[in-house]
């Protein structure tokens, strides 16, 4: 039996789906692993300035544990000033369609978070949806 990459498992996953979005939840991994599918390599400061909302802490974090769970590839320079790179590996590759997906949904629905939308109203439902 492989050992678990993703250090935060507690237990085995109940189900795919729930390994899946283990890997890749939280607010802003989605994001950098967007970038880093859109632009390919990218230094943090570069991957910083993409994300304006995030911490340097946070990005961090985000870093080490998509690094840690095999999504991304750190690439270290020996110069000073320090080099480091970021890229995806094949797993993290792997990942496009799904990136895309998400890319196509919130492209169609981008609308929500508009001055009228209801996404400051997380339970609100659309009327053409329906109830």
């Amino acid at each position: 039996m492989a050992k678990t990459l993703h250090s935060r498992f507690d237990c085995t996953p109940g189900c795919s789906v729930e390994a899946a979005v283990s890997l890749i939840s939280g607010k802003w991994k989605c994001v950098v692993l967007w970038y880093l599918l859109e632009e390919g390599t990218l230094r943090f400061n570069e991957l910083r300035r993409r994300i304006e909302n995030i911490t340097q802490r946070m990005l961090t974090n985000q870093l080490r544990e998509l690094e840690i769970d095999g999504l991304i590839h750190r690439e270290v320079y020996a110069q000073v000033p320090p080099k480091v790179e970021y890229s995806l590996t094949q797993r993290g590759r792997e990942l496009t369609p799904i990136l895309m997906a998400l890319k196509a949904w919130g492209d169609a629905h981008i609308d929500l978070f508009g001055k009228d939308g209801i996404a400051g109203k997380p339970y609100a439902v659309a009327a053409d949806e329906g109830a």
